[in-house]
Parts: C-alpha cells; structure tokens; sequence
C-alpha cells in the first residue's frame, strides 16, 4: 500500500481506557512520522453494552490528548461510514464471496449441540475445535434443517484457506514490535463469521472494515493476535492486501496484575476529573514500551512523533507507575504559564466563592500555591484560608499544639499590637516579619515558632504558602480580625 493509513476502532462499552489511549497514540505517533493518515472507527455492534455517553466519552477523550483523526464518524471520508453498525449491508456481500469460493460454508449447529462438542473435548482433556460436522452437508440435508427452523450460521474454512495460500499448517508473519510469529492453524478451528441472525462476528467485520478502508497497518494490544492469524487468512481469501500488524505488550499494574480501578485511575476521563493534565498523560503513556532516543523523557506529542519507531518499541508489558505519573503531572503544572493555570484551577475551586479575591490576588494565591501541586485537584484543599474574610476554620492540631500554648499567645498579642500600624504590601510585610522574629529571637523564642503562632491564627494550619503572600493576600483587616479571635 502506497500510503500509511492506519485505525483505533474501540468499542464503545465502556470510557476510554489508558490503555486503549495508548495504542490510540502509537497509531497517531506512526502515522504523522510516516505522512499518514489516522482513522477513528467505531465498532459498536455489541448492541446490549454500546452507549452513546461512551461513544462521545472516546471522542472527548482522544480530543482532549490532542489525538485528532483524519478520518472518522464526526469528520467524515472517503471510506465511510465509520461506525460499524451503519455497514451492516456490507457484510453479507463479502459472506457470498467467501461462500462461492469455498473458503465459507453453512453451519446449522444448534448452541446445544455445540456445548456437547465443547464438554466431550474437556472430558478427553482436549483444546475444543469446532468439528466440522457441517462442512459437506448436501442441499437435501440443509433443506431439512431449514424446515426444522434452523437459521445457518457461516463458518470460514481454515484447513481450505491455509491449504490455498501456504504450504502447510504452520501460518506465519513478521510482527512490527514482536518479530516473528507463527501458529499451527488446525488448532484454531473453523470459526463463525456470520451469526445465524445475520451479524458479522468481529474477526469478519474487523477484516472487511480495514479491507474497504484501505488500512495498511493494524497496531494493537498483544491480545489480539490469535485474532490475527484468523485475520489473514480471511484477507487471504477474499483476494486483499494482507496489512503489516504490530503487537503492543499489555499495560499491567504495579504489582503486576493486570490494571483494574483497584489500582487508581484507569479511563482517560477519571485521570483528567482528578486533576492530571493531558499534556503530562499523554506524555507518560508515549514512555509505556517505547523511549527517547536522546532519553529526554519531556516531550511534547509533536515531539515525539517526530523521533518515533514502532520498531523500537518493547514487546513485553509495560508498569504503569503511578508515582512517576505524579511526577511528571506535578512537573508539568509548574511549567504551565500562569494563566493558563489559573483556568485549569477553577474547576477545582467552585467549593470557594472567586469572587472575594481580585483577579491580582487569585493569581497571587496560585503562584504561592502551584509549588506542591501533584494534581489540580489538590488545589482544593491547599487553599480554604485564603477565602472567608474574618472567620477562618481552625485544625485541631494548630489549636491544641500552636494556639493554647502561652507563647503563641504573647506572639498574637504583640503581632496585634504591631501590625496594626504596617502596610500590608509583600515587600512591607517581609521587612516587618524580619524585625518581629528578631525580637521574639532575643527573648529565646525560634523563628518559626514565633511564625506558627501567626500561621495557626490566620490559617488555622501549621503549614502552607508563604505567610507574607497570605497576609499580603487576606489584607490587614482580615488578618487581624483573625489574629484577635485566636486570642483568649
């Protein structure tokens, strides 16, 4: 194939998982660095388990990583439709090819006689295959089973397609990411690719879907790949360009099971309602199975693009650490440019009313505050002393540690005295706190427990931003009416 196309075709049961983001951006990542095309489909022909809240879950889910298809349901072309369940009437006309070929034949076994099938080979401690016992029935013999009401379903014919295109049972092919791969085809057994209702099974569908939509290569999850030896025989027999296929190792969990909610996060959507910014998520998921060249792990999407191999990427499983996620997510937030930050902290701040604080001093607040940020979402409770005026709630700890003790007390008496007279300006405020820490210092008292007092007081915490921006912040009457309510 002359141009690099290749799909994430997700089906929509359930919000996007990381994992499936990944391979989403593996896809992205090969084709920009090849000048291809990326094409979102939609397989949802599990009727039962599609929702549309999940469909417009994976559009606003890819969106917000900045993984933009070219071709798709919502953008349209040349190939359409792109969701699976509007092609339903292409499905049977390539059914007919395979069965006038001989590659596909009529199976009007029953789900019960299947089972029998199915309990004999665990009885005789055998791997099931399908036995075939429909493969030669005559026209007189399926003419009786039409009038018993038995509806067929198809069956592809492995032994018949494997026969015609290879030399033995053995079917090989060269894995993008895990080299070479080959599997004995009498193990698989002739598999449905119709239903007796007339719905493609996904191994039919898949094929027929990538065949029409010129796909020239599949890169996906490691799970797939008994699919694919049913895959390329199919392509094989319907006379199609067989696409070149690339494994991806499975995402596990720190303790090396496989990636649950127990775990923490696990759909795009769930990270981003905690607070990870998508920059920094897609950032760390480009890194499950693939590296740098330059090992600068930092990198924008563009980036990356531009230095990505598929053939450097890991065959075996990734961890997906959540430690080293944070990490870069805490990095990324002090990157951000201030005002942009400002608008990613809001969502996180509708518990407080902005509306006391000007635009100076919410931007003030964030730049104090934006330090130990791992998550937005931690915003929230770094920043509840910054709002409520004169009142401000008091912890236990800063009470019965900081507040009842003689010392803070004195320290609050005479920081009341004292302030009254300051200007409430930073560069003031700094100068002043110097000299009243230095007084306090003489009399034997340490700095920061001379400070505790007036963090306990205003804050009502023994720790946070830095005092002077809070007291520059809050303003000289809200800080002293809470400075004088602290006192007994």
């Amino acid at each position: 194939m002359s141009e690099v196309r290749v799909r994430i075709a997700p089906s929509p049961s359930g919000n996007l998982h990381v994992g499936t983001a990944r391979t989403a951006l593996f896809n992205y990542l090969f084709a920009k660095k090849n000048n291809g095309k990326f094409i979102l489909r939609i397989e949802d022909t599990d009727a039962e388990r599609t929702s549309q809240a999940y469909i417009d879950n994976i559009f606003d889910s890819l969106k917000a990583l900045g993984l933009n298809w070219d071709e798709g349901p919502d953008v349209g072309g040349d190939y359409g439709p792109y969701t699976q369940s509007e092609r339903f009437d292409i499905y049977p006309k390539y059914a007919q090819i395979l069965l006038d070929k001989g590659f596909a034949y009529e199976c009007f076994c029953t789900p019960e006689e299947l089972e029998a099938e199915k309990e004999e080979a665990t009885k005789n401690k055998k791997a099931y295959v399908y036995s075939k016992k429909c493969e030669n029935l005559t026209e007189e013999e399926k003419e009786k089973l039409r009038k018993e009401g038995r509806k067929p379903a198809l069956r592809f014919n492995i032994a018949k397609a494997q026969k015609a295109f290879h030399d033995s049972s053995i079917l090989k092919f060269d894995d993008l990411v895990k080299g070479e791969l080959h599997m004995d085809t009498d193990l698989l057994g002739d598999f449905v690719i119709m239903k007796s209702n007339g719905t493609p099974t996904y191994n039919f569908a898949v094929v027929i879907d990538d065949m029409l939509m010129k796909i020239s290569h599949v890169i996906r999850g490691e799970d797939h790949i008994s699919n694919t030896f049913k895959q390329i025989l199919i392509f094989e027999a319907l006379g199609a360009e067989v696409p070149r296929f690339g494994h991806l190792g499975m995402i596990l969990a720190p303790d090396r099971s496989k990636l649950s909610k127990r775990h923490g996060a696990t759909a795009v959507s769930e990270f981003v309602e905690k607070g990870y910014l998508t920059e920094a998520l897609i950032n760390f998921v480009a890194l499950l199975g693939w590296s740098p060249s330059d090992g600068q792990e930092i990198k924008t999407v563009d980036e990356i693009a531009q230095d990505f191999r598929i053939g450097d990427v890991s065959s075996s499983n990734s961890i997906f650490e959540y430690d080293k996620l944070n990490w870069m997510n805490s990095h990324y937030i002090k990157m951000l440019p201030i005002e942009d930050l400002k608008e990613r902290l809001k969502p996180y701040l509708t518990k407080y009313d902005l509306s006391e604080l000007t635009d100076a001093q919410y931007t003030r607040m964030v730049e104090v505050t934006r330090e130990p940020l791992t998550l937005l979402s931690d915003i929230t409770d770094a920043v509840p002393y910054f709002f409520g005026g004169d009142k401000v709630e008091i912890e236990q700890k800063a009470q019965t540690e900081v507040l009842d003790t003689e010392v803070s007390q004195d320290v609050l008496k005479t920081f009341l005295k004292q302030a009254q007279d300051w200007n409430f300006d930073e560069e003031t405020l700094h100068e002043k706190l110097e000299a009243f820490r230095a007084e306090y210092k003489e009399k034997g008292i340490k700095p920061k427990v001379t400070m505790w007092a007036i963090r306990a007081a205003v804050t009502g915490r023994t720790c946070g931003a830095d005092m002077t921006a809070i007291l520059a912040i809050l303003g000289k009457e809200h800080s002293l009416a809470r400075v004088k309510a602290a006192i007994k």
